[in-house]
């Protein structure tokens, strides 16, 4: 059995579809369907169960293509090595990053590494957290920026920086003119939230659990984004990470009010793979946000690594 042959049946378990799974892989259908098959016979048991358009591992399977992630992953670390044995930060890094900082940390982050590690280009991945926790498991990346609590097993974090709540209102609301505002007084029908799925909806609502209010696609967003234009044209209030909520991304239609102290946040934070092969490149990233001129970040002292529990 070779490493393309387990890649095959990572990428068919993944994809529970042998079309994806083969388009995933950049081989055709068949040559993916022969070779499972060839797999299965060799074995003896069947990995997949089958039926129209469902494709999903048996029970042994199940057990053998987590072997084979395994695997995967120990063979690539020895690509790594080889790879970037003598310049850890030469080479492109696969780096994940949570919706709702990705827009608000990249920009100076890219500047900062360009200076830090000019030979080390990210190969960017945004995506929900439970995603990217899938892809470092699975090595689809090598490195996410996350908002803690995150655990996982095998993967250690490292504490990036400290964000503050704020709230914003549409120009001409009650609170204009309001020095700060209490958590508790964030509740009713006009409170705007991100769609259920987005570890920062559940902060907000970890923050003010007050809120309450029939799930609607009037109350909810897709994206902060789209939260603030919401907002500004005057459908509600909402919560906000500090970063998302000073120019250039809000506007004279919006006013950001502060929580009153203490204020609710967030805690920003790596996630890598313990061994991961490139510790500086990860080095890298902890220092570029250090040296970023970003007020609405309260940078941490990074304590030693742990290993996630």
């Amino acid at each position: 059995m070779t490493l393309v042959e387990l890649r095959y049946i990572v990428a068919l378990a993944a994809e529970g579809n042998f079309s994806r799974a083969a388009e995933r892989c950049s081989v055709s259908q068949p040559t993916l369907s022969v070779a499972i098959a060839r797999i299965e016979s060799e074995l003896g048991v069947q990995l997949f169960e089958r039926a129209k358009g469902f494709v999903s591992p048996s029970p042994v399977g199940a057990e053998i293509v987590r072997q084979a992630r395994l695997a995967l992953h120990e063979a690539d670390k020895i690509r790594d090595i080889a790879l970037h044995g003598r310049n850890q930060l030469a080479g492109p890094l696969r780096l994940g990053v949570i919706h709702t900082v990705g827009p608000y940390l990249l920009p100076p982050l890219i500047v900062e590494l360009k200076r830090l590690a000019p030979e080390m280009p990210l190969v960017i991945e945004e995506n929900m957290t439970a995603a990217l926790s899938d892809m470092l498991r699975d090595n689809e990346i090598d490195v996410a920026v996350i908002a803690l609590p995150f655990e996982l097993p095998g993967v250690q974090t490292m504490p990036l920086y400290d964000e503050s709540f704020v709230v914003i209102v549409p120009r001409g609301h009650g609170w204009e003119g309001r020095n700060a505002i209490n958590p508790e007084e964030v509740s009713g029908d006009d409170v705007l939230l991100l769609k259920a799925g987005n570890c920062f909806r559940d902060q907000v609502l970890g923050a003010c659990p007050q809120i309450s209010k029939a799930e609607t696609d009037i109350h909810l967003g897709y994206s902060i984004g789209t939260l603030r234009w919401m907002v500004a044209s005057g459908l509600g209030v909402s919560i906000l990470p500090a970063s998302a909520a000073q120019r250039p991304y809000v506007n004279d239609l919006v006013t950001v009010l502060p929580f009153a102290p203490p204020e609710p946040s967030r805690r920003i934070a790596l996630a890598y793979r313990a061994g991961f092969a490139r510790p500086e490149a990860i080095a890298a990233i902890a220092q570029a946000v250090r040296e970023m001129k970003q007020p609405a970040f309260r940078l941490v002292a990074a304590p030693r690594a742990a290993a996630a529990e």
